[in-house]
């Protein structure tokens, strides 16, 4: 059995900037997380906790998922965006949603060591948010890993510290590392139906597709299904706010975007992330 990180402790409690987004573009969206990264980097800015949603609904691809795994046609016939995360991970639809980036440079104590070292750093902040709605959340065991065979959608199965709630998965996360700087965002489904994704994506016949959507049922659940009652945006923005603040010493402060990371989005949005180069490459 692998070994769980050791506890934290950040003496004294570390400031954070908090933005509290709404909604936006998938483009948007990720180039503002990639423009905040470069800022840290840059050491323009503190450590950055962004939340966010999605307008119109967004799949977005892992950074290193087939483009042709979704379906193209299927997602503008429904005025869905696509996008490419700069993270790992399979795909996701996102809509009905509230989503979390954490920015910082990796020698901050919440970011160092491996990357499973601050996923289960961070997933205690996020479960004790999300106990705050009264879901029983827990993290994933570290001994859960992806295998060769993953399917092309995201909630099919948790992976190493991501959240599960009652054996289902409810919250999944990912992570990128770069020499300056450390991006987290995950995602939060608060209602809806999680098997619409699997209509989104490519499949050699329909019995691999309905396999997937069984499976997903099976595994993945909403907040709202989790907690027994309907949960809103703002009221899970609030509780996971208190809850990563609690649960990783941080104090948040309320700000906004630097003109800077404003320019460097603009530009990220035209050059890669509304890029179909980009967003359907591999």
């Amino acid at each position: 059995m692998m070994a769980r990180p050791s506890t934290f402790n950040l003496e004294p409690v570390t400031r954070w900037r908090l933005l509290r987004h709404g909604q936006a573009t998938g483009a948007e969206n990720m180039a503002i997380d990639e423009a905040i990264a470069q800022a840290i980097a840059a050491g323009l800015v503190p450590p950055t906790l962004r939340f966010y949603a999605w307008a119109p609904p967004c799949v977005s691809l892992g950074r290193n998922q087939k483009g042709a795994e979704v379906d193209t046609a299927y997602c503008a016939a429904l005025g869905y965006d696509i996008v490419r995360r700069p993270t790992g991970g399979r795909a996701i639809l996102h809509t009905d949603e509230l989503t979390y980036s954490i920015i910082a440079a990796p020698d901050h104590p919440l970011m160092a060591g491996l990357v499973l070292d601050s996923y289960l750093r961070i997933s205690r902040g996020l479960v004790a948010g999300l106990r705050r709605l009264g879901i029983a959340a827990q993290e994933a065991p570290g001994s859960n890993r992806a295998g060769p065979d993953v399917s092309p959608a995201c909630f099919e199965v948790p992976s190493a510290y991501e959240i599960v709630a009652n054996g289902r998965k409810v919250l999944g996360s990912a992570q990128a590392r770069r020499a300056k700087s450390v991006l987290q965002h995950g995602s939060l489904p608060l209602t809806g139906d999680l098997t619409r994704v699997v209509d989104c994506l490519v499949f050699a016949d329909e019995a691999e597709r309905a396999a997937l959507r069984a499976t997903l049922i099976g595994h993945a659940a909403t907040a709202e299904t989790s907690a027994g009652r309907p949960i809103s945006y703002d009221e899970a923005l609030d509780a996971l706010i208190v809850g990563l603040a609690e649960g990783l010493q941080i104090a948040l402060a309320p700000g906004d975007l630097t003109d800077a990371e404003r320019a460097w989005a603009a530009e990220l949005v035209r050059d890669k992330y509304a890029n179909t180069a980009w967003t359907m490459r591999v």
